[in-house]
């Protein structure tokens, strides 16, 4: 800090850090502050990879190796029945793609132990699939792309800044772990104070890193503004506990008397009065993102479905490129 005229006391807050008790003196902890991120509230967006998130990446890949794994069996037994009865069987591999194919989607039928094992597996794999897809696509559901740190130093669609001059600014600056040290270097800038900023985090220009009382105060200016929520507060909390008290110049003979008001106002229930009357109209907003659909359950529309439909469509256009391929070999071998 330059040299600059000598005060007595700063109301602030601030947080209490080892470093500020050298040069001042911090009054009793007036409450205790937890950080997180503040961010633009994550809205309702259609998916159109949702189909594949009824199961996991391993779930997927497992019903991949039971169907090629179904599909070599029944090569062997086709082979082997063939060798038992002195028969040949024309185009076994792909007969027995297809049939395997059916089997698992619930087209086909079949006696055999092996087959009956195989559709009951599939009915078990496909029941559950249309029911949670079904559950999925209805019931409205909002991805959150960043609720930690861990998450925000992993993306790059949103920006974050730090407040300058304040105590998250100087713990990530000196931050040894990987994660809160890419939170200093990889910041776009910084901001004078979170209230400051709250219509540019409103907008979604950036994520900010602020105190939770403070964002609780802009949610409820926006919501009394606009009567919508645009802010949301990461689950994760940046830093926890942190106290909160007022400076005063080393020795200062205001601190007692400060010291004995803070008590007073904190036991009379004054204080927190006074916070809740700065955060009305929270409550909506402090809500899951996916309770801003009212209505529940959302009508299925063409970007819902576009991911399916562009699976049909690929395999309509491959079946249709394979039957042209196919009658212009039937055709080329009329002609010779």
């Amino acid at each position: 800090m330059g040299p600059g005229p000598e005060v007595e006391f700063a109301l602030g807050p601030f947080g209490v850090t080892p470093q500020r008790d050298v040069v001042c003196d911090f009054s009793e902890p007036v409450y205790s502050e937890n950080n997180a991120i503040l961010m633009v509230r994550p809205t309702l967006q259609s998916d159109m990879s949702g189909f594949l998130k009824p199961f996991t990446a391993q779930v997927w890949l497992l019903i991949l190796a039971s169907v090629l794994c179904m599909g070599v069996v029944m090569v062997w037994m086709v082979r082997a029945e063939d060798t038992i009865f002195r028969s040949y069987t024309k185009g076994i591999l792909g007969k027995v793609a297809i049939w395997v194919i059916k089997a698992f989607t619930q087209e086909g039928d079949g006696g055999r132990l092996l087959v009956s094992t195989w559709l009951l597996a599939s009915l078990v794999f496909m029941s559950s699939y249309s029911g949670i897809l079904t559950a999925m696509i209805t019931v409205p559901r909002v991805t959150i792309p960043i609720d930690s740190l861990a998450d925000l130093v992993a993306q790059d669609d949103l920006p974050w800044r730090l407040e300058k001059g304040s105590m998250m600014f100087q713990y990530f600056q000196e931050a040894e772990d990987d994660v809160r040290r890419k939170v200093f270097t990889g910041m776009s800038g910084t901001f004078p104070d979170c209230w400051a900023a709250r219509e540019a985090i409103a907008k979604g220009e950036f994520a900010a890193i602020c105190d939770k009382t403070t964002m609780k105060k802009a949610m409820s200016w926006d919501f009394s503004s606009s009567g919508q929520c645009h802010l949301y507060i990461s689950r994760e909390n940046v830093y926890s506990n942190a106290i909160i008290a007022m400076a005063f110049k080393t020795n200062s003979s205001y601190l007692p008397k400060a010291n004995r008001i803070i008590q007073l106002v904190k036991e009379s229930g004054i204080l927190s009065k006074w916070v809740e009357e700065q955060i009305t109209n929270t409550s909506q907003c402090l809500l899951p993102p996916s309770s801003d659909r009212r209505d529940g359950i959302a009508p299925l529309d063409i970007e819902d479905l576009a991911g399916p439909c562009l699976i049909l469509a690929a395999g309509l256009a491959a079946a249709l490129l394979l039957f042209v391929f196919e009658q212009l070999a039937s055709y080329s071998k009329c002609i010779n």
